[in-house]
C-alpha cells in the first residue's frame, strides 16, 4: 500500500528570499535543533544547465531512521541516506526539488517532491506545493504492522515538514532583515 499526502503553503515572501531560505534550513545554526532529525548534508554535483538557464544539484542528506527503535533493531540500521535533486530556473522562478531514501529501500520507501513558485495572487508571496508518497514492503502475513509503521513514517514526516516550514519563515524573515540592514544576527 502507498500512502500519498499533498499539502500547500503560502509564505508571505518573494521567491527569491523563500528559495535562499531553502539553500540554508539545514546549515542553520540559529534552527539546527528545530531540524534535529537531519544528521548531514553534502553536496555531490551542481551544475548550471547555461543552456536552459537552470542550476542543477544533487546533494546527498543522512537522517535518523524514521519508525519505532525496534524496527530500526530488526533492520539493523538507525540512519537513512537519501538524494535530493533540485532544479532551479530563475528565469522562469521555479524550483522543484525530489528527495528519495537510498537506503532501507527493502522496508520502506518515501519520495517527496516540492515546487515552489510565485503565488499566482500575488507575486510577493511564494506557493509551496510538497506531494510526499510513503510505501512499507513487507510480507502479506506482516501487512497490519507494515500499515501502522506507514501511518507513523506519514505522522513523523508531516510533524517534521511543519518544523521545516517554520524554519523556512525564520530565515526569510532573517534574509528580510538582513536585506534592509536591521538587526543581523550574530
Amino acid at each position: 500500500m502507498v500512502r500519498r499526502y499533498t499539502q500547500e503553503h503560502t509564505f508571505l515572501h518573494p521567491w527569491g528570499r523563500v528559495t535562499a531560505a531553502c539553500w540554508r534550513k539545514y546549515t542553520d545554526p540559529e534552527n539546527r535543533t528545530r531540524l534535529s532529525h537531519i544528521l548531514d548534508v553534502d553536496t555531490l554535483d551542481r551544475k548550471l544547465d547555461s543552456l536552459n538557464g537552470r542550476l542543477l544539484t544533487k546533494r546527498a542528506i543522512t537522517v535518523n531512521a524514521p519508525g519505532p527503535w525496534w524496527l530500526q533493531k530488526i533492520v539493523g540500521e538507525s540512519v537513512c541516506h537519501c538524494i535530493e535533486e533540485s532544479t532551479v530556473d530563475a528565469g522562469k522562478k521555479s524550483m522543484e526539488i525530489v528527495t528519495r531514501n537510498v537506503t532501507l529501500k527493502n522496508f520502506v520507501s518515501v519520495e517527496e517532491k516540492c515546487w515552489y513558485s510565485p503565488h499566482p495572487e500575488n507575486s510577493d508571496w511564494t506557493i509551496l506545493r510538497q506531494e510526499t508518497s510513503i510505501s512499507c514492503h513487507t510480507f502479506s502475513a506482516l501487512a497490519s504492522m507494515a500499515e501502522k509503521i506507514e501511518q507513523r513514517c506519514v505522522e513523523k514526516f508531516q510533524q517534521n515538514s511543519v518544523k521545516g516550514r517554520e524554519v523556512m519563515e525564520n530565515l526569510c524573515t532573517y534574509l528580510e532583515a538582513e536585506a534592509n540592514g536591521i538587526g543581523v544576527r550574530v
